[in-house]
This record gives structure tokens, C-alpha cells and sequence, in this order.
């Protein structure tokens, strides 16, 4: 019989599901590290020691988080809150920079060690992480009630780190935390690291936060109203719950104790896309990649080693596709595709650009990126890379090679956990291709039903706004194998679930034109064109309103 707190860590498990997979079981391939001195770290995954063990000074207008924690040196101290500030805007890198700066000021700053343990999981870097983690366990005697109560915690939160399967470690982890709350109620960052631990991996690290989460981010900003990581927490928490005006606050509040940091306007971009600004998105995607840009500059540090560049760049691209600007689309998108992807989960989400090339008919351009992709490490983006390159097929009418493709996409799913597959459009969206071309329509609406609805379940902000393009392919292909009443239920669900986006009312327009309701086609028409208002002006779909509009005058 399971103990209560053990079958509540099942079903927690349970809940997180697929995404917890997305973000934790698609893992940086590890640089294995001995127990090493602060000097001496090994390279964090993709990013060179080189950099990670550069000399750096403060910063300002990074948010200003402090823990006091045992050292002689004011400078130190200062060091270590400054780490404590990039850590929690997963500013990896020059948290890792910020707390060695500490130790060299004090190598003995046992909190330092453990700082960059929680930087070195950011980076997905166990071993690391570890070696780390036992230099801090080392001068654990040198410490207070508090600090030895942290060893403690990270102790359990790696083991279950390295072995994220085993419930029983998931529930220790847990419960090392629920003991420190008993003795520090007080204490917003141990309701902070309580909140992180109900997401079910520290891999995620305050991005996959749910209903499980709010009460112990709430807990924290009433003991802290001025904790930033409080809040940049909660405002995740509140945008995958779909919350999205209370994450628009949030989030603003967050930007406005971090404004020199990039992921910080690239958040308040995310849900002001939701509450249909998106010219204000766009300034704010733009913000963050001048940040990027003037800090690479700076510190002489090449973009690639900065996993946030290439997903604010992709954010970028999506803001500007949905205003219909498809020359700096197409810029965002390329440029993201170059750059190298070091896990699963980034090289996959190269997979918007060839997505892209499909939807604006450039099928030559899109096999190239597909096949591209269908050369990766890893199983996930191969899948990808299989399913879209079988869709440019099919376009191209090569059928038999597009049906090549999806029995290499079908075998690449054979890699991946089922649950994974389950809730993924690929191979999916191609064997419907095959389907509605083979005229099987009714099996084909039933499995294109299937993901849509899933499309639209997905949870975030990214998975938000990557919807509406999706659902726009889905139901541009609709048209194109002569299927009107899939196109338009679909065209009805993209504007349900964006209203301000353009594309929908285009593909609806489309939809009921050739159902024979001219004056709707016409009111739909108008719609998108208004939607459309700051445009490329030779966007062809503007080009074809027009046309039509004339013709139902």
C-alpha cells in the first residue's frame, strides 16, 4: 500500500506528464567532471570552461536578490547575491561566472559551490553539478542551521537527478524540503524551492508550474513582495494555466526589477501576444535580442552558448508572422536554424523553420531544412525532420517517397516513450497528408480531429503561440486536398483560439467562399485584412483579399 506522501508524488509525476519529458528526459548530453576545486570546473555541456571561469564585476538593472549566507567578505556576499540574480533568470552562464568570482574572493563560501550546483542543472550538467555539490558538502561544518538545512536539500535533489524514475527519491527530495519549511516557515526561499520541486523535475527550474504551484510562489511574495524569482515563478505559473491578464501583470512586475535582462522582456512579450498586443510583443522580443546582442558583444561570448538566443529569435519570428511580416519572418527563422542545438529539446524547435517553408509553399526550400534535421543525434527532431520532409514530398507530388518518409518517422517513434508520441502531431500530420490524398477522408478527419485538439491542449505560452500557425497549415492543407469542411472547422478554432490573428478569418473567408456565403466570405475577408493592417504590403494573401473582396462587391 502506498504512504500518502509517496502516492502523491506518483500522480504529481503523472500529471506533468509529456512536458516533463519535453524538458527534463531530453537532456544535455553530460561532461563528466571529478570532484573539483572552484578553478578547475570542466565545461558545462556546450559552453567552454573559458568562459564559465572568467573574471566578472557587478551589474546593475539585473534584479537584486540577496541571501545572506556565511563569508567574511562583503565582496563575496555581493557576488553571490549577484549569481543568486542571473540564476534565477536562467542567466546561466554569468551565474556560473558570478559565483566563482565569489569563491575566488572566498573558497572557502561553501553556498557559492551550491549556487553553482543549481547553475550547472540549469545547464543540464549533472555531473557537474555533482562535483560541485560535494565541495560544498565538504566545508558543510563551516556552516549554519540554515545552510546545512540547503545541502541537505540539494543532496536529495540530485539523487533524484540522476535518477528522475524513482519515486521514492522524487518524495525524499520533497520531504526535505516540507522539514525545512517546519523549522523556516519564515522563509520565502524555501517555499520558493518548494514550488520548483512540485514540477516534478529541477531540469524545468520554474518554467512548468501549475495549479500544484501557485500557493507556495504566493507564499513567497507575501513573506517577499520584492523577491523577482518569486515572481518570475508565478507568472509562469498563472500563463500555463491560461491565466493570462494576471500573467501580464506578473510579468510586468518582473521586467520592472529586471529590465537588462533578456528573458524578462522576452516574458512580458510572451503574454502581452496573448492579450492580442502585438506590436508591444514585438518591441519586447526585440528588446531582449539587443540585450543579447550588446552582451555578447561586451564579453566577447558567441551567441550559441546562450540557450535563450535562439528561442527568443524563434518568439521574434512567430510575433512577426502573426502580424503577416514574412521577410523578417523569414529572418527570425533562419537565423534560429543556424544556430547549433546541444539537447533534444532545442534541436527539435528547429523544426519552425522548415515548418515555415511549408506554409508558404517553398517545398524545395523546406525538404532541404527537413533533411537537415532528419540528420540529428537525436530520435525527436529525426521524427520532425521525417514528417516534414514527407509533407514537402507529398506537395512536390513525389507520394512514394513521402510514404518512405513516414515509415522512417514511424521508426523513429520506437525511440521515444509512448506518451511522448502520443501527444505529438509527428508522424500524425503526414500519414493524414497520405490519407486525405488517397481520398480516406473520413479516417483522415478523425486522426486531424486528434491534433488539432491536441495542438490546442498543449500548455505555454510557446506551445500558444505556435498553435496558430500549426492550425493554419492544418487547414491550408485542408484546401489543398479539397477537404472545405475540415478547413473551415479548423479556421473556426484558430479564431476562437487567437481573435486577433489574421489567419484565421483568412482561412474562414476562404472557407465559406467556397461554400457559396459570399457576404460572409467578404465580412471574413475584411477581418484578416484589418488584422493584417501592419503587413509586408506584397503579402500575397493580401493580394488575394483584395481580388475577392472586389469580386463579392
Amino acid at each position: 500500500m502506498l504512504g500518502n506522501d509517496h502516492k502523491e508524488a506518483v500522480d504529481q509525476l503523472n500529471r506533468l506528464g509529456t512536458l516533463i519529458i519535453l524538458l527534463s528526459w531530453l537532456a544535455l548530453p553530460v561532461v563528466s567532471a571529478p570532484q573539483l576545486g572552484h578553478e578547475e570546473h570542466q565545461a558545462a555541456g556546450p559552453v567552454p570552461r573559458e568562459i564559465l571561469e572568467r573574471p566578472v564585476v557587478l551589474r546593475t538593472g539585473i534584479g537584486t536578490l540577496h541571501e545572506k549566507v556565511t563569508t567574511s567578505s562583503p565582496e563575496a556576499q555581493a557576488f553571490y547575491d549577484q549569481g543568486l540574480a542571473y540564476l534565477h533568470s536562467f542567466v546561466w552562464i554569468e551565474a556560473i561566472r558570478s559565483f566563482h568570482q565569489a569563491l575566488r574572493l572566498d573558497p572557502n563560501l561553501a553556498m557559492a559551490f551550491l549556487g553553482l550546483t543549481d547553475a550547472y542543472i540549469g545547464l543540464q550538467d549533472v555531473s557537474t553539478a555533482r562535483a560541485a555539490f560535494q565541495r560544498a558538502q565538504e566545508l558543510a561544518a563551516r556552516l549554519n542551521k540554515r545552510e546545512q538545512t540547503w545541502i541537505n536539500i540539494r543532496d536529495h535533489e540530485l539523487d533524484y537527478l540522476e535518477d528522475g524514475n524513482n519515486a521514492d527519491k522524487y518524495v525524499a527530495y520533497r520531504k526535505s524540503i516540507s522539514e525545512a519549511l517546519k523549522t523556516n516557515p519564515n522563509d520565502p526561499w524555501f517555499w520558493i524551492q518548494r514550488g520548483l520541486a512540485d514540477e516534478g523535475s529541477p531540469f524545468t527550474h520554474g518554467q512548468v508550474g501549475g495549479v500544484d504551484t501557485i500557493a507556495f510562489y504566493r507564499a513567497a511574495i507575501a513573506l517577499a513582495p520584492d523577491n523577482f524569482a518569486a515572481h518570475h515563478y508565478y507568472a509562469h505559473t498563472l500563463e500555463n494555466l491560461g491565466k493570462t491578464k494576471e500573467a501580464l501583470d506578473e510579468s510586468a512586475t518582473y521586467l520592472r526589477f529586471a529590465p537588462a535582462i533578456p528573458h524578462a522582456h522576452h516574458m512580458h512579450g510572451h503574454e502581452l501576444m496573448r492579450v492580442g498586443r502585438p506590436e508591444e510583443a514585438l518591441a519586447e522580443f526585440l528588446k531582449a535580442k539587443t540585450l543579447e546582442e550588446e552582451y555578447y558583444r561586451a564579453e566577447n561570448i558567441p551567441s550559441r552558448y546562450d540557450w535563450h538566443h535562439a528561442h527568443n529569435l524563434q518568439l521574434l519570428a512567430m510575433c512577426y508572422q502573426s502580424l503577416g511580416q514574412m521577410k523578417s519572418a523569414e529572418a527570425a527563422f533562419s537565423e534560429a536554424f543556424q544556430v547549433p542545438a546541444y539537447t533534444d529539446f532545442l534541436d527539435f524547435n528547429r523544426k519552425a523553420w522548415p515548418e515555415f517553408l511549408l506554409e508558404r509553399e517553398r517545398y524545395n526550400e523546406a525538404l532541404d531544412a527537413s533533411s537537415e534535421l532528419t540528420k540529428s543525434p537525436w530520435p525527436l527532431a529525426r521524427l520532425a525532420g521525417y514528417t516534414l520532409a514527407g509533407q514537402a514530398l507529398l506537395a512536390m507530388g513525389r507520394s512514394n517517397e513521402a510514404e518512405d518518409q513516414l515509415s522512417m518517422a514511424e521508426r523513429e517513434t520506437e525511440h521515444l516513450p509512448a506518451n511522448l508520441v502520443a501527444s505529438s502531431p509527428f508522424p500524425s500530420i503526414l500519414r493524414a497528408d497520405i490519407l486525405l490524398q488517397e481520398k480516406k477522408t473520413e479516417d483522415a478527419e478523425a486522426l486531424l480531429q486528434y491534433v488539432v485538439n491536441m495542438t490546442l491542449g498543449r500548455p505555454g505560452p510557446d506551445a500558444w503561440s505556435a498553435a496558430r500557425f500549426e492550425l493554419e497549415a492544418l487547414a491550408q492543407r485542408a484546401r489543398q486536398f479539397d477537404d472545405w469542411n475540415l478547413s473551415e472547422s479548423i479556421a473556426r478554432k484558430m479564431i476562437q483560439h487567437d481573435p486577433t490573428y489574421a489567419g484565421g478569418y483568412f482561412a474562414l473567408g476562404l472557407a465559406v467562399e467556397h461554400a457559396g456565403r459570399s457576404s460572409q466570405a467578404r465580412e471574413q475577408l475584411l477581418a484578416a485584412k484589418k488584422y493584417w493592417s501592419k503587413a509586408d504590403k506584397d503579402l500575397p494573401e493580401l493580394r488575394r483579399i483584395q481580388d475577392k473582396v472586389i469580386a463579392h462587391r
